[in-house]
């Protein structure tokens, strides 16, 4: 393959990697949920999502270990400049590992209720800042990037940011609202899921409840973000990721011209809207959960094609438009790429093993019988 073609090629990879992240946020909005709900249910909220947690935490490794290894000078800009957001998101999440760890461990001087804060507090920022930090994919970022300086002893850093570090990114309005759509995302499909998982009928009256308050206020939320996005002027590049320049109305005219994302978007919607509508106007059904969860997936992933392909910078700089990074300008060489592309032919492999894992861990749905008879080291 060209090295053309294993840009767009790791491109897709990235954008099925974060479309399967989003979905997965679920288990955050699902611990976000656990103080609204009644004591004696939320043993089975908690281990309902610890038994996914670790799918959530490998999936955000692998992307941005993926991202890292196929764009790196995405990684160096971002992860290494803006580190005062990618460090909260980080410590969010090893609280979380934390809490499952230990919650349910003999010798627990803490409580449980410690452990439980813990994991609110990953359900809360996690969500949100991660939508932040994708936000800033479409509204851009303060950093300027000058690759001469690795030649230079006495200042070698490529990437420059602002004084604040990603700082100024937790408190831009638009990157806020994003995150806070993806939160209400995140408890949308956390509902769905347990009233999938969960065979006891008190909790899934109690998380039709939630779903009721969660999912308007998540399409509010997403019709609002979508106008803005495709209102919002974008950096278009030619095909070497040159001649950086500010376009009106970019990422509606990808779309326009893309006419086969926009209908995978379309679908994603139709599939999100069919799952929670179905599951509330239909007491006994339970299957929401995939509908919803399929159509996050063609959503987030039609987003990320839109805002990588068709020329176009997928990360932004508002201090000085040259310093863009597109696909073409800040991945990996020819050589890595390629011999990357023979690693990832594991990828399927990979998904059929989730799949699989998945479908053994949900096999019997989860009830208060089953919790009790449990063995005390499988609990969370």
């Amino acid at each position: 393959m060209t090295y053309y073609i294993l840009q767009n090629y790791w491109w897709l990879i990235i954008s099925v990697l974060g479309a399967l992240l989003v979905f997965l946020l679920m288990v955050q909005g699902g611990q976000s949920m656990l103080f609204s709900s009644k004591l004696e249910h939320r043993p089975l909220l908690i281990n309902s999502m610890g038994r996914k947690w670790e799918l959530t935490f490998t999936t955000l490794v692998t992307f941005g270990g993926a991202f890292f290894a196929s764009f790196p000078l995405f990684y160096s800009t971002s992860f290494g400049g803006a580190y005062w957001l990618w460090m909260c998101i980080l410590f969010s999440f090893v609280v979380q590992a934390v809490a499952y760890e230990y919650r349910a461990k003999a010798g627990n001087i803490y409580g449980t209720r410690f452990y439980d804060a813990l994991l609110l507090v990953n359900g809360f920022v996690g969500p949100v800042l991660l939508g932040v930090a994708v936000a800033g994919m479409f509204f851009g970022a303060h950093f300027t990037v000058e690759k001469a300086n690795i030649l230079t002893a006495s200042d070698n850093v490529i990437s420059q940011w602002g004084p604040y570090h990603g700082l100024e990114a937790m408190i831009c309005w638009k990157n806020l609202l994003f995150g806070v759509m993806v939160f209400f995302l995140a408890r949308t499909l956390a509902s769905l899921y347990f009233i999938n998982n969960i065979n006891e009928e008190e909790v899934r009256d109690e998380q039709r409840r939630a779903l009721r308050l969660n999912a308007p206020v998540f399409v509010l939320l997403f019709l609002a973000v979508a106008t803005i996005i495709l209102t919002s002027p974008g950096v278009q590049v030619d095909d070497t990721g040159a001649n950086p320049q500010w376009a009106d109305y970019k990422y509606l005219h990808n779309f326009l011209e893309m006419w086969w994302v926009l209908v995978f978007f379309l679908l994603g919607v139709v599939g999100v809207l069919w799952g929670v509508g179905k599951t509330l106007f239909n007491p006994s059904f339970h299957g929401g959960i995939w509908a919803a969860g399929l159509g996050t997936v063609l959503v987030v992933l039609s987003l990320f094609i839109v805002v990588g392909f068709n020329g176009t910078a997928y990360y932004p700089s508002l201090l000085d438009t040259a310093s863009s990074l597109s696909i073409r300008n800040s991945s990996s060489s020819l050589f890595t790429l390629r011999t990357m592309s023979y690693v990832s032919i594991l990828v399927p492999f990979v998904l059929a093993y989730i799949a699989w894992v998945w479908h053994k861990m949900d096999h019997g749905k989860l009830t208060h019988d089953e919790l009790d008879n449990t063995p005390e080291h499988e609990k969370y």
